[in-house]
């Protein structure tokens, strides 16, 4: 049996670079390597895509890759002259440039099979103004937001936030993931500090309820139908606000986790349910991870959903699904089927129409 090639593709023009680096880390590790043959792809932070040996932050030690612009046979090739094809592509990802449907359009016009959501999809979930949106018309349970753009002549005061979405709240760059551009305001000094910051990284910024509740998440895997995992809890020291990019990826004893996380059996089957409507609702595809709260009383909101989770040593995707019985390794090959089967039924549909018009 002929392996299939896999383009890992990793890096990328985004504040979470790094994190994307250390997730096809992993990803490469442990892929089954009877089945793949994985070829790893990086993009340097100024946007540069080359192949390189094995997964590493130096991607620019690399040789530099082009895409012949051919979608009956898109083939890549080095500056050396080297060239190759491959059978799918999972981009491993995170933010700008690489979760937010820009790649997604690029491997869908040259008609490159993919593992995970695709352009619509990884758009919708991305742009957290455009989620909550449509999960508030899908009749799913989103905490109250309100939203401003740079551009606007008129900006929201301190007290017009206040008196609107209560004290505290959370401040919030559109379309960044990590926490990155994200701060929880009490006070009108704050607020300002907060709102100069989230405008670095985007035009739009949200305006969103603070929940006080359990960090919830759950995992989804498949299409139709799709399958969620139990939930996990994300437990943060008391010495953070909330989920910082710090507590996330750089301090070792800010969070400890729950998987399974411990919890009624109703309130279980209550966020499966949720966050496999939330999955449909935004077009997700082959997988993704549903972050959610969970108060005191019982009421669950829906905060976010990340197209393309992290797969790194303290991601919760595939803790979730360990914990289900999955390994790491079985986990990769699965969203590879779902993504092929994905693929092999897309062809159905025609992209040519006859007609009696005259060119």
């Amino acid at each position: 049996m002929n392996k299939k090639k896999i383009a890992i593709l990793y890096g990328g023009r985004s504040v979470e670079h790094g994190v994307s680096i250390n997730s096809a880390r992993n990803i490469f590790q442990y892929i089954d390597q009877a089945l793949f043959e994985p070829i790893p792809i990086g993009i340097s932070s100024m946007g540069t895509w080359y192949k390189t040996q094995g997964i590493t932050k130096e991607i620019e030690a690399g040789e530099k890759l082009s895409l012949q612009l051919n979608p009956a046979s898109p083939t890549f090739a080095t500056d050396s002259g080297k060239t190759f094809s491959v059978d799918l592509v999972f981009p491993v990802l995170h933010g700008t440039d690489g979760e937010d449907g820009s790649i997604q359009g690029l491997l869908k016009a040259m008609d490159l099979p993919m593992i995970g959501t695709g352009v619509a999809g990884s758009a919708m979930s991305m742009n957290k103004l455009v989620a909550k949106r449509l999960l508030k018309e899908a009749g799913l349970p989103v905490n109250k937001f309100i939203y401003s753009y740079f551009s606007d002549e008129k900006q929201f005061t301190f007290e017009e936030v206040v008196s609107q979405i209560g004290l505290p709240f959370m401040v919030k760059s559109a379309s960044l993931g990590s926490s990155v551009g994200v701060s929880k305001v009490k006070t009108k000094s704050e607020f300002e500090v907060a709102l100069k910051e989230s405008y670095r990284y985007d035009e739009c910024v949200l305006f969103e309820e603070f929940i006080s509740g359990r960090e919830i998440e759950c995992a989804i895997l498949g299409n139709s139908p799709a399958q969620a995992s139990l939930p996990g809890e994300i437990i943060i020291s008391s010495k953070y606000e909330f989920y910082t990019f710090d507590a996330k990826y750089v301090d070792g004893t800010a969070v400890s986790i729950d998987v399974p996380a411990k919890m009624s059996s109703d309130s279980a089957e209550k966020i499966r349910s949720i966050s496999i409507r939330a999955y449909q609702a935004l077009g997700c595809e082959d997988f993704s991870r549903v972050d959610l709260f969970l108060t005191e009383t019982g009421d669950v909101y829906v905060n976010e959903i990340n197209t393309i989770p992290g797969f790194t040593n303290s991601s919760m995707f595939p803790m979730m699904w360990k914990e289900r019985g999955i390994s790491f390794t079985e986990l990769i090959t699965r969203l590879a089927q779902l993504a092929t089967h994905r693929y092999e039924k897309s062809k159905r549909l025609v992209r040519d129409y006859q007609s009696a018009l005259n060119f």
